[in-house]
């Protein structure tokens, strides 16, 4: 049988065929596919900006442009976090037995959270740049007045006669 000649239900087959599937097939082939070539990502890759100590203070496009730098660090951040807490579980439920063997993600995790208290942590739910940019410089004040945190204050005979 012939196309002409064939049952109703081919005929309609093949007219949604041309009318839903060939301009998807045509978009496919001319613009996906070569730009696939090009650039070997889907996601959208943003530039890097200037960071908020690269900003005047009445730069307010800059200031901006350095809020949501930051946001998106701050969730590649958490997202690198869940991950590894989710490898972290994963491990431990499949290694029941041996715990032993999840020991470098347990510090991978202990580390990644503990830089990430250190970046983002005490600051609001919708945290600004400044805020972060005002705990950095203040943890880098604290040490080099104090050492670094955690380890103890100098004493202070040492720091007045410095």
């Amino acid at each position: 049988m012939t196309e002409e000649t064939g049952p109703w239900f081919i005929k309609l087959y093949n007219t949604l065929y041309d009318v839903f599937v060939k301009p998807v097939e045509y978009f496919r082939e001319k613009v996906v596919e070569p730009n696939q070539q090009k650039y070997p990502w889907y996601h959208k890759k943003f530039r890097r900006v200037p960071t908020i100590d690269e900003c005047y203070e009445d730069d307010i496009v800059c200031t901006f442009e350095a809020q949501y730098q930051y946001l998106r660090d701050r969730e590649v951040d958490l997202s690198i976090l869940a991950i590894l807490r989710q490898r972290h579980q994963d491990c431990f439920l499949w290694n029941f037995e041996d715990p032993h063997v999840c020991d470098y993600l347990d510090d991978a995790l202990e580390d990644a959270s503990t830089n990430w208290n250190i970046k983002h942590g005490d600051l609001s739910g919708y945290p600004h740049v400044r805020e972060a940019f005002m705990k950095q410089k203040h943890r880098m004040v604290w040490e080099r007045r104090h050492g670094p945190v955690g380890t103890g204050m100098k004493d202070s005979k040492k720091t007045q006669n410095e």
